[in-house]
């Protein structure tokens, strides 16, 4: 299949098959199963997930891919295209119940944490997910309190999902080559996230904690909190945000939303 690669679209597009099976052996699909693939690009993962799985939903922006997946992909199962941009698309669309659906892609860097973002808002609707990203991107969502890589992304994603990085990926098993090491990790949203706290406070709490990370959270959290309120959450007003655990950003969004 010729396709130049589009750096519009942040394409680097799979190739190893080593790597194809070992990240088609990690999501290890099934008969019946609702699976959708982000960015199916040249179908090296599409492949092996309809083979395997029999039917797939995929969500493709470049429109230019599409007829040629769908004569790679023909006689592997039922592949269904969507023809357009995953950060407008309602996965609820494709769901015949909630907590059904399995999400994989190769997903573009320059775009990546928009989209974690937008599936995490539904995230009812989906069992797990499986992507591959840069692998600094990877470090920061399993990154603990304390460490250089904690913030916002961290606390959002451990919030709503279990982290599990699997295997890193290098730049070799992609064309073009990315110039960053990449890394399969696999999200599980949690059934009942911790504490229940309303995302929209806990995002307004995040955002605003990790907005100066050198500052104290008097500071960064001064138009949410003063300091009697931060240490009535049980929270120190001279930390800061990157100390702080998930239970105490919970603990300050329930304080917010009262």
């Amino acid at each position: 299949m010729s396709h130049r690669p589009r750096k519009r679209f942040g394409q680097n597009f799979l190739q190893d098959v080593d790597v194809i099976a070992r990240i088609v052996g990690a999501i290890a699909p099934r008969t019946g199963e609702c699976l959708v693939e982000i960015g199916p690009g040249l179908g090296a993962i599409t492949c092996p997930l309809l083979r395997s799985a029999g039917r797939l939903n995929v969500i493709e922006l470049d429109r230019d891919l599409i007829p040629a997946l769908e004569r790679r992909c023909a006689g592997l199962g039922t592949l269904i295209v969507h023809q357009g941009d995953v950060l407008a698309f309602d996965l609820s669309s494709l769901s015949p119940e909630p907590g059904s659906l399995r999400v994989i892609g190769n997903l573009p860097y320059n775009i990546s944490t928009p989209i974690l973002f937008h599936l995490l808002g539904q995230r009812e609707w989906i069992r797990d997910m499986h992507f591959m990203l840069q692998r600094e991107v990877v470090d920061r969502m399993g990154a603990a309190p304390g460490s250089r890589d904690f913030g916002r992304l961290s606390v959002m994603v451990q919030y709503h999902c279990e982290v599990t990085p699997l295997f890193g990926i290098g730049p070799g098993a992609f064309r073009p080559q990315p110039k960053v090491e990449s890394a399969l990790v696999r999200l599980t949203p949690r059934p009942c996230p911790a504490g229940r706290a309303d995302p929209v406070s806990l995002d307004a709490v995040v955002r605003a904690a990790f907005s100066q990370r050198r500052k104290k959270l008097s500071n960064t959290l001064k138009p949410l909190f003063d300091r009697p309120a931060l240490v009535a959450a049980g929270v120190d007003p001279d930390a800061r945000a990157e100390t702080l655990g998930l239970a105490d950003f919970v603990a300050l969004a329930k304080a917010l939303g009262r």
